[in-house]
């Protein structure tokens, strides 16, 4: 049976809306097939045959078992989203990412909020980790007891089904975390590992003495030093140590061990089955752990990594996987898959060079770092694409390319204290509210917790009463956004930013939060201002009508769509960031981005023979005015940002 006779079938154009069994076993057969040398190799790299053969067998067994599990509808989609090729794509995606209970309270609470999201031009929305935890310290949810159970708090299995069923009426697509590198200390096999049994001991990295614990420290970094220093911790009932790398709550997995992979490739497909579309592979530089190495972007990950990937091509391929690997640029890219596995890995990657050098050049007011790094960025291949973001839950990381730094005559070490003083309040004359996280003060390193609209000089306006400095934080914000919506990939708003949310200081009085600033850019979402917009001329009703304005223009431009097409053009002026977004036929758009609080100009000769410029005038979308250059420069505006339409 071909494609478009299966696509028929799953599509009820036949059998009154049934699907034969025949017809599932033969797509199972042909995406089985397509897969299976790959497939196989991966497997038997990473878990020789001659100790696995039964193991794989069981693996062959499990895609079966789940590819008939899954719900008509979703296999449905599956084949529509194969049709239309790299669906993830498309310039009509629009994401933001929220914690459902900060935002709405709960899942029916969000189902109401739908109205909203169109409103904005949201259609693909990552909730934050919704499944069971434990009541103390979870880290934000990503301590899971749960793959797959809604929490109770959040609501029940029925809340989940409905809202994704209104997702898939609406378009909106779905993204949902998968905490692929750790459990909880109270998730099942954690539990069955303290009560003493090997086999679940096994699925974690746990050791009688301290002898291997103290071989893998001697080069493994620590990734909370302030909260949780080293990477082992010592359980008291089970009398072992266990490598716990983030929280001593939460429990490394040994992928070592194929019980495990297979174990949580069961759990990954049943969340897929829930009508996630999108799933966050959270942690996943960690996945494989070696002695002697630092335990992060080993090739044995990459190879784990490509065999879900894999798996997912055969029960669910209309299922996407986003890498969580907030790691240097030349590693970044390998999470698309390289060579023999070149787009069999992730799909989509968070591009968190770009989030960082932008706050690089709202601190400096200069884009060298910035145009530095991505022209020294290696090429994603043409199938990946990018999650753009200016905040997220997360801090902000300075994983700069020392010697990038070092090339534009900083001294890297100076100009992470000069970012961290900047955004941490230790300069009185930045407008930056922000705080620094996780100080090691034994390597100078550190991050940066905040709000957009307070580290951009929001909250100090308003306490201040500076109105002029209040206009340039909402034109930050704005330039900021402005520019994640025109490059390549998918533009993630953190929910709050769209009405210019400042820091939560609240977190400070709560216990369980208290030593952990994050909790800062977390706040309750503030419906009172929603309810306000259009009615008063607030910094909020600016920043959301600037922001609804500049998602609609990107949903009306083609040449936005993510076609590896993006060119950027250096213009001799260090304050300013220009990039075009060229089409197949002659049509373009040119973003200008003045990241300076004065006046900056460009000259326009290059513009017109690029196509942007024409008898001395050019057409700015963004407010829909035909503007003169003057005397052959064009010029911008204070935090300015202009999108260019090409004349054809």
């Amino acid at each position: 049976m071909n494609q478009a006779a299966l696509h028929r079938l799953l599509a009820g154009e036949t059998l009154g809306g049934t699907l034969p069994a025949s017809a599932r076993e033969a797509l199972f057969a042909k995406r089985l097939a397509a897969n299976a040398t790959l497939l196989k190799d991966l497997f038997f790299s990473l878990y020789p045959e001659s100790h696995h053969r039964e193991t794989f067998i069981g693996l062959m067994q499990l895609l079966q078992e789940r590819f008939r599990l899954r719900p008509v509808e979703l296999q449905r989609l599956d084949l529509e989203r194969l049709n239309q090729g790299n669906w993830y794509q498309s310039e009509h995606w629009v994401g933001m990412q929220l914690y459902v209970d900060r935002f709405s309270g709960d899942l029916k609470g969000l189902e109401e909020k739908l109205p909203y999201f169109e409103a904005l031009g949201i259609n693909f929305l990552h909730l934050m980790p919704i499944t069971r935890r434990p009541s103390g310290p979870n880290d934000g949810g990503y301590a899971v007891n749960s793959y797959t159970e809604v929490d109770p708090a959040y609501g029940s299995e029925q809340d989940l089904a409905r809202l994704t069923k209104k997702f898939r009426q609406k378009g909106i697509c779905l993204m949902l975390d998968f905490v692929v590198n750790h459990t909880s200390d109270e998730f099942p096999w954690a539990v069955k590992a303290r009560e003493g049994d090997p086999e679940f001991q096994g699925f974690y990295y746990t050791y009688p003495d301290r002898s291997i614990p103290d071989l893998f420290e001697q080069s493994l970094p620590e990734v909370f030093p302030e909260t949780s220093p080293g990477n082992f911790t010592y359980d008291a009932q089970m009398q072992r140590w266990v490598m716990t790398v983030f929280n001593s709550y939460q429990w490394d997995l040994n992928y070592t061990n194929p019980r495990v992979f297979l174990s949580m490739l069961e759990n990954l497909l049943a969340l897929c089955d829930k009508g996630v579309d999108v799933v966050r592979f959270d942690a996943l530089a960690f996945l494989w752990k070696k002695p002697g190495t630092d335990s992060q972007n080993l090739p044995e990950a990459h190879r784990l990594i490509a065999l879900f990937r894999l798996c997912l091509q055969v029960v669910a391929p209309g299922v996407a996987i986003l890498a969580e690997a907030i790691v240097a640029p030349h590693e970044i890219v390998k999470y698309f898959g390289e060579g023999a596995l070149e787009g069999n890995e992730c799909e989509i990657a968070y591009h968190a060079t770009f989030m960082a050098c932008l706050w690089n050049s709202v601190a400096t007011r200069k884009t060298l770092l910035l145009q530095r790094s991505l022209n020294h960025m290696p090429r994603k291949p043409s199938d990946g694409t990018w999650i753009n973001y200016v905040r997220c839950h997360d801090d902000i990381g300075l994983g700069f390319d020392n010697a990038h730094i070092a090339a534009l005559g900083w001294d890297p070490g100076a100009h992470r204290r000069f970012l961290l003083d900047y955004f941490g309040q230790r300069l009185s004359w930045s407008p930056a509210k922000g705080a620094v996280f996780m100080y090691n003060p034994t390597t100078g390193d550190g991050r940066i917790t905040g709000s957009t609209a307070s580290l951009l000089g929001l909250e100090k306006g308003m306490e201040q009463g500076d109105e002029a400095e209040v206009h340039r934080a909402i034109s930050k914000i704005l330039l900021l956004y402005g520019i994640v919506l025109a490059s390549p990939g998918i533009p993630l708003v953190y929910a709050g930013d769209e009405i210019g949310m400042l820091n939560d200081y609240s977190y400070m009085k709560d216990p369980k939060r208290a030593g952990d600033s994050r909790w800062m850019n977390r706040p309750l979402h503030d419906w009172d201002a929603v309810e306000q917009l259009g009615r008063e001329h607030s910094p909020a009703s600016q920043i959301y009508s600037g922001l609804q304005h500049l998602i609609r223009l990107r949903k009306q431009y083609p040449v936005l769509a993510d076609r590896s097409n993006q060119a950027l053009h250096p213009v001799g002026n260090d304050h300013l960031f220009v990039f075009e977004r060229k089409g197949d036929t002659g049509e373009g758009l040119l973003v200008i981005a003045n990241f300076d609080d004065q006046p900056q100009v460009i000259n326009a000769s290059w513009l017109a023979a690029l196509g942007y410029v024409r008898e001395g005038a050019y057409h700015n979308l963004i407010d829909g005015s035909t503007r003169q250059v003057r005397s052959g420069l064009l010029e911008t505006a204070p935090f300015e940002l202009l999108w260019i339409s090409r004349f054809i």
